[in-house]
């Protein structure tokens, strides 16, 4: 008998969009925008509001057919759908396909990879929220050429790394996404132009200090925890960290202790290794 194999990433996916929909009120998974406002718990949801404000600016002023590539849980095309546009969202998770189709119902929801993923009828904008850096760079602008309707844009919202970048061998970068460089020099060989952008990474990167605090929680418990073991139960916190030390990497252990003990993901770091940029895109 086969054992199936077990899905964290999914289970990863429903406890955080369970934490931010607790906190929140809404399962969105991208940054905030703070400006003018205080980073805390309390305010992820006015910055997150904020920041999807900001994208809507760039859709065009009339309703139009939309195709949301990697749309997340469904929030932005749920609120694209209520002003009046057609939404078809192209996700590649069978988890966050299902919370689409529970969140924007009006959408229509196509579960795969965005490579494979074609379409007879044209779009007016095809939309990256947080999901560009995820499609190789030779293969998501092209795809969206092909499948625009003449006069049609392309809006990409999303981190690039600068060229401070280098990856670690013990702890992870904060932040993500393709070169800056490496994508400017692809967009020189697209026949296209950019007619908007603006740097908004400094308006984003207290969202990496709202999330590193909350680590931090976890990563207090944790040693709290451990202490009272080591005070009261030396025993089994032995074998405890035994089977712990057994079954987890040097690497790993490493990793997971910076990510809950420490502050080195924080807002300074997102803004030394990233942009991240709003952009339009248009055929030349």
């Amino acid at each position: 008998m086969n054992k199936k194999k077990l899905d964290t990433r999914a289970v990863g996916l429903d406890v955080g969009l369970a934490f931010i929909k607790w906190v929140s009120g809404a399962e969105n998974l991208h940054y905030g925008l703070w400006d003018g406002l205080e980073v805390t718990a309390g305010n992820l949801r006015a910055a997150q509001d904020a920041y999807t404000d900001k994208l809507f600016e760039l859709l065009p002023g009339k309703p139009c057919r939309i195709l949301d590539i990697g749309g997340g849980a469904g929030e932005t095309a749920r609120k694209l759908i209520a002003l009046g546009h057609s939404v078809e969202i192209v996700v590649p998770s069978a988890f966050l396909a299902e919370r689409c189709r529970e969140n924007a119902p009006g959408a229509v929801v196509h579960e795969m990879m965005f490579e494979e993923f074609a379409s007879e009828p044209r779009f007016d904008l095809c939309l990256f929220s947080e999901s560009y850096q995820y499609i190789p760079l030779d293969e998501g602008l092209p795809k969206c050429l092909s499948l625009l309707e003449p006069g049609g844009r392309i809006v990409i919202a999303d981190c690039f790394r600068t060229p401070a970048y280098r990856p670690a061998k013990r702890s992870a970068t904060v932040g993500g996404g393709h070169r800056e460089a490496a994508f400017r020099e692809m967009l020189e060989t697209q026949p296209v132009k950019i007619t908007f952008e603006e740097d908004i990474t400094a308006s984003v990167a207290p969202s990496v200090d709202l999330e590193q605090a909350l680590f931090n929680v976890f990563g207090h418990a944790a040693t709290r925890i451990d202490g009272e073991l080591a005070e009261k139960r030396p025993r089994l916190r032995w074998v405890i960290r035994k089977v712990w030390n057994m079954f987890v990497s040097e690497r790993k252990r490493a990793r997971l202790d910076e990510r809950l003990n420490k502050q080195t993901r924080n807002a300074e770091a997102f803004c030394t290794y990233n942009r991240y940029l709003m952009m339009v895109i248009e055929p030349a």
